[in-house]
């Protein structure tokens, strides 16, 4: 949990996270971009990327080394 690489996957995963709650809330808005609640949807997506840190910070050592994710690698 201590290296770049993890905090790189961790990074990673926040943004995507953060992204699909956009899109997520957004679709179901119906989204106009002159009524759009950005003051919203920015805390709904920064919401996310600190719940998807939160959760690799919590999966550090369940899988593989310096990995955020739960399962190991292919074998």
């Amino acid at each position: 949990m201590f290296t770049s690489k993890f905090w790189k996957a961790a990074a990673e995963r926040a943004g995507k996270s953060a992204a699909q709650s956009l899109l997520g809330l957004w679709a179901l808005d119906g989204f106009n971009v002159l009524h759009a609640d950005f003051p919203l949807a920015g805390g709904v997506a920064a919401g996310a990327a600190l719940l998807s840190l939160l959760t690799s910070v919590v999966s550090a050592g369940a899988g593989e080394p310096d990995s955020p994710s739960l399962v190991g690698g292919e074998q």
